[in-house]
């Protein structure tokens, strides 16, 4: 699944390509994917234009002009904003004359091609757009677990209340925050840390190098910090998320880059994804366990 850093990536590339186009047409070919009706997706969005494509978390944040004519009474004119979800196996591809960008789950290959299934639409192609003047923006799923969501902005505010805590370079996640969110908590720092609603755009690869850098071991109770641990866990996440996003996000067989190239922070990794490799401080071999469920890496000797 793409993590903060790899969705942020996603969406600065796609920012510069589909922001201010008026979108032409809207095909939606798999129910499960759309939060409404293909019918009523088409009188919500042909005409408008992207004017804002932001983030929470994982989420991306697709902002539309105002329906016209206006009407307060009608359902489609309170529609503010489309939301996408890649969750695990997403992608996102525009395509026009000039430019042919991808970011999300790659099904493989070495091609474009081969990345996102074949000529496009193809069948993992689950919803698309068509813009005024060129330009097409697919979404394929391969396991169908991402989503379109039409809300309008009270909808929106909602579900970043209830669904999403701070974003880990927001000036709300301070030292503050993460002392009160882990204070009495006997849950394991590993799950608590991968809790969107607690912390927004934490995945299993990045929370995994967090407790690395901070010297943790991710099996501890979430209220065992001690304060001088709780420091050194909030500059880990600061800086690791600061670094991946600088480097594009971290890359493996199964994911391309909004512009169909590999990430390069896979190069920067230390534990995830090094099972029985040596850990870059001491050199003891990395284990790999399940926490919560989640393939798990550390270092048994550097993490306490």
């Amino acid at each position: 699944m793409p993590e903060l850093p790899e969705v942020e990536t996603i969406r600065r590339d796609l920012a510069g390509r589909a922001l201010g186009r008026r979108i032409s047409a809207v095909h939606i070919l798999s129910p499960k994917t759309a939060s409404h009706a293909a019918a009523f997706f088409k009188t919500v969005l042909v005409g408008r234009r992207l004017i804002s494509l932001e983030r929470r978390g994982k989420l991306l944040i697709l902002g539309l002009s105002p329906l016209l004519p206006k009407s307060k009474l009608s359902p489609a004119a309170r529609i503010s904003h489309l939301l996408i979800h890649l969750k695990m196996t997403g992608q996102l591809i525009y395509l026009d004359r000039r430019n042919k960008i991808a970011g999300g789950h790659s099904l493989g290959g070495h091609s474009f091609a081969s990345a996102v299934g074949g000529e496009l639409p193809n069948k993992y192609t689950r919803a698309s757009l068509e813009f005024v003047g060129g330009g097409k923006l697919f979404f394929n799923d391969l396991r169908k677990f991402g989503y379109w969501k039409l809300v309008s902005a009270p909808e929106l505010a909602k579900i970043l209340a209830a669904g999403y805590g701070p974003e880990p370079l927001s000036r709300e996640f301070s030292l503050t925050f993460l002392t009160a969110l882990l204070k009495n908590r006997k849950t394991k720092i590993k799950p608590l840390l991968l809790d969107q609603k607690a912390i927004a755009g934490l995945g299993n690869i990045y929370v995994d190098e967090v407790l690395w850098a901070a010297r943790l071991r991710p099996d501890r109770a979430a209220g065992s910090l001690q304060a001088v641990e709780i420091k050194r866990l909030h500059q880990a996440i600061k800086r690791l998320i600061k670094l991946a996003i600088k480097h594009r996000g971290t890359t493996f067989s199964d994911y391309v880059d909004a512009q169909g190239r590999k990430g390069n922070f896979s190069r920067l990794l230390k534990v995830y994804g090094r099972r029985g490799e040596s850990c870059p401080n001491c050199r003891k071999p990395i284990i790999r366990t399940k926490i919560a469920g989640r393939g798990t890496h550390y270092c048994p000797r550097c993490q306490k």
